[in-house]
């Protein structure tokens, strides 16, 4: 194996998928209030929250460490795909280059989500980000259940 790499998952959703992909694209910065055990904030390095080239500097928390994520964003509004390209923080310490990709897949009332992490080792004997692929994954499910309406409650007694 290459020092290129890919590892991916798709997880389904039961938000409705547009509200899902916006959430993604344009308001990211509210992904702490979905899951503050795991983000623990966002601020803006150049740009905004939803100009194409925008730079992010994201704090969160993996397996218990802190670290930082800073990011430069590309989304793809016809495809409802945004990917994070890493310009600094603590993965570029374990590799090379590094991307996340999203893509929202509407179906119905829901939809999919595709998550791929595109990475470059620095030596064949570094692992792959799995751990970061799993935590990605636990933070969309988290994002998921905080945008899916509620069913069953009622305020009548």
């Amino acid at each position: 194996m290459g020092l290129e790499g890919k590892v991916e998952e798709e997880l389904e959703i039961n938000s409705p998928a547009d509200k899902f992909y916006k959430r993604l694209s344009y308001e990211l910065h509210h992904l702490p209030d979905a899951s503050p055990d795991k983000v623990q904030g966002a601020e803006i390095h150049e740009g905004d929250w939803v100009t194409h080239g925008s730079v992010k500097l994201w704090n969160y928390t993996i397996d218990g460490v802190q670290e930082v994520f800073k990011e430069k964003v590309e989304i793809d509004e016809e495809n409802k795909t945004m990917t994070m390209v890493a310009v600094g923080g603590h993965i570029l310490e374990q590799y090379k280059a590094y991307k996340i990709v999203y893509q929202v897949f509407p179906r119905g009332e829901s939809g999919t989500l595709k998550i791929s992490l595109i990475y470059e080792k620095f030596k064949e004997t570094d692992g792959e980000p799995h751990k970061y692929l799993r935590f990605l994954v636990n933070l969309f499910k988290d994002l998921d259940n905080h945008l899916t309406p509620k069913q069953g409650f009622s305020s009548k007694s």
